[in-house]
């Protein structure tokens, strides 16, 4: 079956979507009331989604194994009252099964990096991020100078940190990715890549391993609801403190999560609140509403030529969550 998940940032359909066909494809896509398509639960795929390169890499670096690194994140869960008791409790600030968080710190700690053996080592990482002298920038230029260009005028309207920051996004793809604009050139990188990880690229931070990008497309939804103050762009030590933090890091993953089921069903038609393997997996790969939007668009044409819906299904990632769920529900319980 066809994976509408690649493990790359979006498909090429995603990639040349500027900011004006985003917007245009999003209304194309949207969904009437009660036209909703529940996702049962489990894999779609009888056999684990191949593992990328560099999951198997990190892992091979350190000497580690998939098995022990699902292990440890497990145990951590299943050992730690005061864990599992925070994990309830953003779950139900933000009105999403516990389980979906369980199956993204299992995900992330599998295939990513190891989990930390003490909670208060991520306490400690989060305090010291704040003395940290990074700012979010490519090659001088801040990125909300970077925003502030005439190609993202069409962000303006944007309703909501996470349309804003996935418009941005889009422009990016389009109209820097890859290309040189007024003398500098621009990485064949990700957007979050390229101006938010000034540390090294690809890395996301604290218990939910999260990147500094997605933070801020959530920011505004944990400030609702969580009543942490609004993340800066401008003050990127404010932003790794906040993911690093356990706490905040539990209400960002969970905001993170709720607006992916939203995004779906807003989008797509689709209802994925009942499978974490497709949360789990929107978690790893990011940028939902654009993913949502091409699953509608794909469909709508399916059902132009009379053929059935697609529904989304696991990558290697979430297939581990939903393949682990008689070991892990009891955790998120």
């Amino acid at each position: 079956m066809t994976n509408p998940f690649p493990r790359r940032p979006a498909s090429r359909l995603l990639r040349r979507l500027g900011a004006a066909a985003l917007a245009a494809l999003l209304a194309f896509c949207a969904v009437p009331a009660g036209a909703v398509t529940v996702v049962p639960p489990g894999n779609r795929n009888a056999d684990q989604p191949d593992v990328p390169a560099g999951a198997i890499r990190r892992t091979s670096q350190t000497r580690g194994t998939f098995d022990a690194k699902y292990e440890k994140i497990r145990n951590l869960i299943a050992t730690n009252d005061e864990l599992r008791g925070k994990i309830d409790k953003a779950a139900r600030a933000y009105g999403i099964d516990p389980i979906h968080i369980v199956g993204a710190l299992v995900g992330e700690h599998t295939y990513n990096v190891d989990a930390l053996d003490r909670m208060q080592t991520y306490y400690v990482k989060a305090l010291s991020y704040l003395e940290a002298k990074v700012v979010f920038a490519y090659e001088g230029e801040s990125v909300t100078d970077f925003v502030a260009r005439p190609e993202f005028r069409a962000c303006a309207g944007a309703k909501g940190d996470e349309a804003l920051w996935s418009c941005r996004e889009s422009v990016f793809n389009t109209a820097f990715r890859g290309r040189t604009v007024d003398g500098r050139s621009y990485p064949d990188n990700r957007f979050g890549a390229v101006f938010f990880q000034p540390f090294y690229a690809g890395q996301t931070f604290g218990l939910g391993q999260i990147n500094p990008l997605t933070a801020l497309g959530v920011s505004d939804l944990v400030h609702r609801v969580s009543g942490y103050p609004d993340l800066d762009p401008d003050k990127a030590p404010e932003v790794y403190r906040a993911i690093m933090d356990p706490d905040r890091s539990l209400a960002y993953m969970a905001a993170v999560i709720r607006s992916s089921i939203e995004a779906y069903r807003e989008i797509a038609g689709v209802d994925i609140s009942g499978n974490p393997g497709i949360t789990a997996t929107l978690y790893n790969v990011g940028n939902p509403r654009a993913r949502a939007a091409a699953l509608a668009a794909d469909n709508k044409a399916r059902a132009g030529a009379g053929q059935p819906p697609r529904l989304p299904e696991e990558n290697y990632y979430g297939w581990l969550v939903n393949d682990k769920l008689p070991e892990l529900e009891p955790l998120a319980r």
